[in-house]
């Protein structure tokens, strides 16, 4: 019976160092950066190497040799799926597998979310000690339509620095312990930070990561695993960004005609300057202008100018909410911009021109202050034909008397230095804004008029 027992010992003895290898407590004992070192493997290959020899010889003796087969593996194949690497299905071990968690990662002193690449299974090659490398990446394959998940990298060589390419992770991962590695419990080997990554779209996404194990000499595969993990972005993709780009171009050429038409007369000179807006912005290259893209953009502005000429109107409001949805600050205020040159085209402004550029300032959410800034300098006010006080000097209803007679005096102070300028513009300018403010004055704050 002995001689029966020893073998059967040793072929416990080996499955279980296969088995809970990779329950040692990796970081408290400080182990070699290679996951494969963390994992116990090279410490038990010469245990493992003289137990699966003693087994194949014993075993041999009564014709089981087939139990082993002609692998490298150090696992029995009946012993292959093993249900404990994985909740919710069986997970081959003789083959590369990957999977997915959601963490933190922490540099320096502050905190970002990560992806966690875990990987368990067999690795297969050429050579013990061989040296190897990992590489990762990941598509986007939400309703069957696959779109690499980009990253943006340093390029010195552009202006701006930067460029956008598919994401992919390459890191070396050291030696390989054995021609056939096992990996036998989930074993970290990257942690991608989120905050690198562009995804396509918004929302709940569907991602696909690849991992692959291979040659850090030559880049031949060894091992290769898929996986998919659910993930809502949060954030614009750039996919969306995109589209938001081109549907705020086209936004702003509406508004631009609302503006042109506010005085219910539209202008060919404000015609003219929107359709070189939208030539120069919604084009890819003016010298387009004769191609089919070139011909479609013709053709919806002429059909733009027939709408409004007809009288229609559009819910400016409503385009306003919608961009504050998908544009930029910074956008919203270019937006601004080409209204108030398309308001200054004709050589004067109409009151309503400059009510509708009032409502178009608070429905962008834009800063009432800089909106007067950039009044003064596209529109001075001269060209109003009606003056609107409260827009012109920036008083609002819910200014006390003594918070009007303070601002006043401060427009007075900025306007009255102007006055000399060299530029006769901006004399004349200076001249009209001291004539508002007097009679500012008189209206808003008689009985605290300061004289100056």
């Amino acid at each position: 019976m002995g001689k029966f027992l020893i073998p059967v010992l040793v072929v416990l003895a080996a499955s279980a160092a296969v088995t809970f290898s990779g329950l040692f407590d990796r970081p408290r004992l400080g182990l070699p950066a290679n996951p494969f070192k963390r994992m116990g493997l090279t410490c038990l290959s010469r245990f493992s190497a003289w137990a699966r020899q003693t087994c194949r010889s014993w075993i041999g003796q009564f014709g089981l040799s087939n139990l082993f087969g002609r692998s490298r593996s150090r696992i029995l194949p009946d012993a292959a799926r093993v249900p404990g690497l994985e909740s919710s299905t069986l997970t081959d071990i003789r083959i590369l597998n990957c999977r997915i968690r959601l963490t933190k990662l922490k540099e320096e002193d502050r905190v970002f979310d990560a992806f966690n690449v875990e990987i368990c299974g067999s690795i297969h090659a050429a050579t013990d000690a061989y040296q190897a490398a990992l590489k990762v990446s990941i598509l986007d394959v939400t309703d069957g339509d696959p779109r690499a998940v980009q990253t943006q990298v340093k390029d010195g060589s552009l202006p701006g620095g930067l460029i956008v390419s598919a994401f992919c992770h390459r890191a070396e991962l050291g030696k390989l312990p054995h021609q056939v590695t096992i990996l036998s419990d989930w074993t970290g080997v990257a942690r991608l930070r989120l905050d690198g990554l562009l995804f396509p779209r918004k929302g709940s996404r569907s991602l696909q990561f690849d991992t692959s194990i291979v040659s850090a000499a030559t880049g031949q595969q060894l091992a290769r695993a898929q996986c998919t993990f659910a993930y809502d972005n949060p954030s614009f993709g750039y996919v969306d960004l995109q589209e938001h780009a081109e549907r705020t171009k086209v936004l702003a050429v509406a508004l631009a005609f609302a503006v042109a038409a506010a005085d219910g007369n539209l202008y060919d000179c404000e015609i003219e300057l929107i359709k070189n807006w939208a030539r120069d912005n919604i084009l890819d290259n003016p010298e387009q202008a004769n191609d089919q893209d070139g011909r479609k953009l013709e053709k919806a502005l002429s059909k733009t100018v027939a709408f409004f000429r007809a009288g229609n109107k559009l819910d400016s409001h409503g385009m306003c909410s919608e961009l504050l949805e998908i544009a930029p600050l910074a956008q919203r205020y270019d937006i601004l911009e080409l209204c108030l040159y398309v308001a200054r085209a004709s050589g004067s402004v109409a009151a309503e021109d400059l009510a509708i550029l009032k409502d178009l300032a608070s429905w962008l959410e834009l800063d009432r202050e800089r909106f007067r800034t950039m009044m003064e300098k596209v529109l001075p006010v001269e060209m109003h034909q009606v003056k609107d006080i409260e827009t012109v000097l920036g008083i609002t209803s819910d200014m006390s008397k003594e918070s009007v007679r303070r601002h006043l005096n401060k427009e007075y102070s900025k306007w009255n230095s102007r006055v000399t300028n060299a530029d006769p513009g901006i004399q004349t300018q200076a001249d009209q804004m001291l004539k508002l403010i007097a009679g500012a004055r008189s209206q808003y704050t008689a009985e605290h008029a300061v004289s100056n």
